[in-house]
């Protein structure tokens, strides 16, 4: 990308060009999807810290998308004010991020995923370093990826796996040891694509 990246050009960006929800389906328009199917609300948070995205790395146990990158989230309680409040609790409980650390930018369009959620990601500011403290049981690590390599629309491809007997495609973003791909690689990529424009 030919100039700078950082949070203000993000946060101008968001504010002058629009953009459509996602889908895990994009990339496979033959999928056809159930009618009157219910998902479930969930948010995640993209926290910004100086020039880099926190990221996480799923317990390599769990029952659902173990070992998998993630951004801070999950899915939205009763108790949740909304989307903003859910992705600022979970970010709490997976990363040790307080909220009082935290200036919130944006909610952005959600994201549908093939597991029956519609992910609200919310893009915000943390103010000052803090140590992560990784919920254990969920969380195997903390780390951190620049945010000019992720809002670089050239670093994401497109991969394919067999998935329920049918080839899905998805997008895919590998940065060191990393392998950051699926809804993760999707919400980012649709906020560079937003920053590119």
């Amino acid at each position: 990308m030919g100039r700078p990246i950082d949070l203000e050009a993000i946060r101008a960006a968001v504010e002058r060009n629009s953009a459509r929800p996602s889908s895990d389906y994009d990339l496979n328009p033959g999928i056809v999807l159930p009618e009157g199917r219910s998902l479930r609300p969930a948010a995640v948070l993209i926290p910004v810290l100086g020039d880099r995205v926190i990221l996480t790395k799923r317990a390599s146990h769990l029952k659902h998308h173990p070992g998998q990158i993630a951004l801070p989230g999950g899915k939205i309680d009763a108790t949740d004010a909304g989307p903003a409040d859910a992705a600022l609790r979970e970010a709490r409980e997976e990363v040790g991020l307080d909220p009082a650390n935290v200036a919130l930018i944006a909610e952005l369009p959600a994201h549908e995923t093939v597991t029956g959620y519609t992910v609200t990601p919310v893009l915000a500011q943390v103010r000052a370093d803090f140590t992560a403290v990784p919920e254990q049981g969920e969380v195997a690590e903390v780390f951190r990826v620049p945010l000019a390599f992720l809002m670089d629309p050239t670093r994401y491809r497109v991969e394919a796996r067999r998935w329920r007997g049918t080839l899905r495609h998805y997008y895919v973003a590998p940065y060191g040891p990393y392998y950051i791909w699926g809804a993760t690689a999707r919400i980012l990529k649709s906020l560079a694509d937003r920053v590119s424009r």
